[in-house]
């Protein structure tokens, strides 16, 4: 297992490329499910996320073909087990996104019950309700979702509570089941549109995208096509936090802006300069932060996954603000690492107030889940003296080489064993 060693107090300038999303591949990897011929990937990034993916596809007896430039070709046109085993799927939540497809296409599938980061709850029960609602038979037993339906049946369901993987989980299923499928309150994020638009394209017939009702007329086939996974948000979001967070000058390429306009917005009012081209960020800045209050919600709200890593700003920023998370329960779990390297941050319910401290000093700290893993890695690069980030097998789930990427800008990490 290794850790990231940083030295803080670099500043961080020149260019990083964004990487493909973690959050848009997974889905589409699951998506090949449905086609009765291979499909085609580009701008795959290399995170654990996806070769557990792509492993799990393996094992329910697809062909993949990894190619150059972590391209992938999955053939899942003689699928040989509908069972998705509770090794491959208890480290990644994501690995529910089989459950429709294979249903839809098949009739039938045996999914465990998943894992993932430990950042709150995150029931599949919208899931189950959703498949339920078009006719399928559910049972959970000794830890596998069991489900069976001939063919699914159209219907309408409400989300109780916006769910990116439900919605896209339910969206597949319906995209092969008899009639027309109505989902409310369904999640806007890119990634579900981005998936919408790639069913589309395999001859599935999806409208509302990008809005929160999906109307899905069932189709009885579905092929394959080439498809370029969409730059990380994400990602893309960090990298502006670690130039603004070093008072660093720092230009993203590959980034889609119009997908991280919230979080644009929010480092504005922290005090950053960003200025935006079609496929490009540049983000500076060249004094202590302003501190701004936080406030998660779902898309194109504040995102969640950014939560941990503008708290880092907070941290140093002059005068005090308030974090407030929405989206998941247990999303706090970076503070108490924070506090070891000096921050002031108070804990009350689902509200952090933070005071902000002159600066930050290196300190051993132990990642918790994907994001606090950023923040972290955040925080060490302007601690003055060393930090150790520990446990960043959380981090590689969702970072591609973050501690290349960020050398290349200037900072003084490494990885090493732990």
């Amino acid at each position: 297992m290794d850790k990231i060693i940083l030295r803080g107090g670099n500043r961080l300038e020149g260019e990083v490329r964004i990487s493909g999303a973690k959050n848009a591949a997974l889905p589409l990897l699951a998506a090949s499910l449905l086609a009765e011929n291979p499909m085609y990937f580009t701008n795959v990034p290399h995170l654990r996320d996806v070769t557990t993916t792509i492993e799990l596809l393996g094992q329910l007896g697809a062909r993949v073909i990894i190619g150059e430039r972590m391209s992938v070709e999955v053939d899942a046109t003689d699928i040989t087990s509908l069972r998705a085993p509770y090794e491959l799927v208890k480290t990644m939540r994501a690995s529910i996104l089989v459950l429709g497809p294979l249903l839809a296409r098949y009739g039938e599938a045996e999914v465990s019950l998943p894992g993932g980061c430990a950042i709150g709850t995150r029931p599949v029960n919208l899931h189950l309700k959703g498949l339920e609602a078009m006719g399928a038979e559910i049972e959970v037993e000794e830890g596998y979702i069991k489900a069976r339906a001939p063919r699914l049946k159209g219907t309408r369901f409400f989300f109780d509570q916006a769910s990116v993987t439900g919605t896209e989980n339910l969206m597949m299923a319906a995209t092969m089941a008899e009639g027309v499928t109505v989902l409310e309150n369904a999640a806007r994020e890119p990634e579900v549109s981005d998936l919408a638009e790639c069913l589309n394209r395999m001859g599935a017939s999806i409208s509302g995208i990008g809005t929160d009702e999906l109307v899905i007329e069932g189709v009885d086939r579905l092929d394959g096509v080439e498809h370029a996974i969409l730059p990380d948000r994400i990602e893309a979001g960090t990298y502006i936090a670690a130039a603004a967070v070093t008072r660093g000058d720092v230009t993203l390429q590959g980034a889609r802006p119009g997908h991280v306009e919230a979080v644009i917005d929010k480092l504005r009012e922290m005090g950053a300069e960003i200025t935006l081209g079609g496929d490009w960020i540049r983000a500076r800045m060249d004094r202590r932060p302003i501190a701004a209050n936080l406030r998660t919600q779902p898309y194109p709200g504040f995102p969640t996954d950014m939560q941990a890593q503008l708290m880092v700003l907070d941290v140093l920023a002059a005068g005090g603000a308030t974090v407030t998370e929405t989206v998941f329960e247990n999303r706090f779990m970076h503070v108490q690492e924070l506090q070891r390297m000096g921050a002031e941050i108070e804990l009350s319910g689902n509200t952090a107030f933070v005071r902000g401290v002159g600066g930050l000093t290196g300190a051993p700290v132990m990642a918790t889940d994907l994001r606090a893993s950023a923040s972290l890695v955040l925080a060490g690069l302007v601690a003055e003296g060393e930090s150790a980030v520990e446990r960043i097998y959380h981090i590689d789930r969702g970072y591609e080489r973050i501690e290349e990427k960020l050398a290349l800008l200037g900072a003084d990490v490494r990885r090493v064993p732990a």
